[in-house]
C-alpha cells in the first residue's frame, strides 16, 4: 500500500487542481424559461348591429279629410246627398289603407 498512497495523492492534486481551474459551474435556464412567451396578437370581435329600419317614410303625410264626416253626413240635403258621401269617404279609405299596407309589407320584409 505504500506504493498506493503515491499515486492517490497525486491523483487527488490532480483533481483539486482541475477543479480550480474550471470556471464554477451553472446551471443554465431552459431558452423557454428565459425568453417571456411572445403575446398572442390582438383578436379583432366584430359585432353585426342591426341598423334600425325606418318604416314610415317621409312622405306618408296625415290621413286625408274624408268627406263623410258626422258633420257633413247631418247636413246633407238628403239621402242620396249621404250616400255620395259615404261612398266618396271609402274610396279615400281604400287608397290609404292599400297604401299602409304596402308601407308594412316593406318594414317587415326590410327587418328580416
Amino acid at each position: 500500500m505504500s506504493r498506493l498512497a503515491p499515486v492517490l495523492a497525486l491523483a487527488a492534486a490532480a483533481a483539486l487542481a482541475a477543479c480550480a481551474t474550471r470556471p464554477p459551474l451553472t446551471r443554465a435556464a431552459p431558452a423557454s424559461m428565459t425568453q417571456a412567451a411572445p403575446a398572442p396578437p390582438p383578436r379583432i370581435v366584430r359585432l353585426f348591429v342591426p341598423r334600425p329600419v325606418k318604416c314610415v317614410p317621409d312622405d306618408l303625410g296625415p290621413p286625408p279629410a274624408y268627406p263623410d264626416s258626422d258633420t257633413a253626413l247631418r247636413d246633407a240635403g238628403g239621402a242620396a246627398d249621404r250616400y255620395q258621401l259615404l261612398a266618396a269617404g271609402r274610396i279615400l279609405r281604400q287608397e290609404r289603407l292599400q297604401h299602409l299596407e304596402e308601407i308594412v309589407r316593406r318594414c317587415r320584409n326590410a327587418a328580416r
